[in-house]
């Protein structure tokens, strides 16, 4: 004769497929990780949860949300989570279970199919706050309730990670690697991968390489948005985003000086080479708001108006400027502290104007260049 199933055994087996993994974001029932549930007569419950990796840098935060939805329960009295590590052969089915059948080499938001917006952030020069802008826009994106990563292309002088206020390291499970989150985005750097303030000395070949493993090495889940911070001008990384994601659009970012603009002007045309489509121009550094109301514009104006109709010109395709963001303090030290502006001072000059331009983002359909739309010739 069967056994009854403990209803309450049930009942907290049904609450613990809520948690979700916080590095894959997907059930902890889903992938294998719920190892067993024990309910003695008295309501103490016992949960058994496997680890991907021993040293997963958010088991307690695990613990916590398996206690809490299994306390939830009906009929439970205590609580008693234990932490075990999953085999290689249960990792390899997770690997199955996540990416399929697969290439391990593929890059999904290269494939026909996929759905993932990807902007590939870039400047003809250095200072002109591409990074702040970058970060800024995954932040606002993702408080829209849009599932957002960045990659840190900026090889060089990668900064994104402090930006967004990440100290964690991936965790690799079976050849995956699972990236840190902050604020609601998912981030890969070289930073998290080299020791200290340790400087990068590659050359092309590995500047490729290192991007194409953080585009598809990187389990990044089913993304609205990926934005890519490249390093200032036109060299290696800016060739490599073409040709490992053709569907990548260009934000291009200047300030108002004239030598800024006419290098973003540069960076903005290589799209005729790369056949990458510009989805706008963003001035930063715009002006700076006085005590009196007045406006003080430090690098001249117009130059980001000027940089959309050059690349407009130049392309034969519409590029609109998307925003000003002017001079704000308050900026530079959300980026210090990892609490970029949009969440830490929203109010601000700076964050609306940003908030604006995340807005535009948002709004943007999914282009369907490239894109089969299953249609037939009809019969004559």
């Amino acid at each position: 004769m069967d056994a009854v199933p403990n209803p309450v055994e049930s009942s907290v087996r049904a609450a613990l497929a809520t948690v979700h993994d916080p590095e894959i974001g997907r059930p902890i029932t889903e992938l294998g990780m719920l190892d067993s549930v024990v309910v003695d007569d008295a309501g103490a419950v016992t949960v058994r949860v496997l680890l991907t990796v021993a040293a997963c840098p958010l088991k307690d935060k695990l613990r916590t949300d398996v206690t809490a939805a299994a306390s939830r329960v009906e009929g439970v009295t205590s609580v008693a989570v234990e932490l075990g590590v999953m085999s290689d052969a249960q990792r390899g089915e997770l690997r199955q279970t996540l990416r399929g059948d697969a290439p391990s080499n593929e890059i999904p938001f290269a494939q026909p199919g996929s759905r993932t917006r990807v902007y590939a952030v870039a400047s003809g020069k250095g200072g002109v706050g591409k990074s702040s802008v970058t970060v800024n826009l995954a932040v606002a994106l993702a408080a829209k309730g849009l599932s957002v990563g960045v990659v840190d292309a900026d090889i060089y002088g990668f900064s994104v990670p402090r930006m967004l206020g990440v100290s964690s390291k991936p965790t690799q499970v079976d050849n995956m690697i699972m990236p840190p989150s902050a604020h609601g985005v998912k981030v890969i750097s070289i930073g998290m991968f080299t020791p200290g303030n340790t400087a990068v000395v590659w050359r092309g070949p590995m500047l490729h390489r290192a991007l194409q493993q953080f585009l598809a090495d990187v389990f990044w889940g089913d993304l609205d948005v990926l934005l890519m911070d490249l390093p200032p001008g036109t060299g290696d990384i800016a060739i490599s985003v073409a040709q490992l994601i053709p569907s990548a659009e260009l934000l291009v970012v200047t300030t108002p000086q004239l030598a800024a603009r006419e290098v973003a002007e540069r960076a903005g045309s290589i799209a005729l080479q790369t056949h990458q489509q510009i989805v706008g121009v963003v001035e930063n550094m715009s002006w700076l708001d006085m005590p009196d109301g007045s406006r003080m514009e430090l690098f001249g104006s117009g130059g980001g108006q000027a940089v959309a109709d050059s690349l407009a010109a130049t392309t034969g395709t519409r590029v609109p400027l998307l925003g000003q963001i002017p001079l704000d303090q308050q900026v530079r030290e959300g980026g210090d502290a990892g609490a970029p502006v949009v969440l830490a001072a929203p109010g601000s000059s700076a964050a609306v104007a940003l908030q604006g331009v995340a807005d535009a983002l948002a709004a943007r359909q999914t282009s369907l260049v490239g894109r089969s739309l299953g249609l037939t010739p009809a019969a004559r």
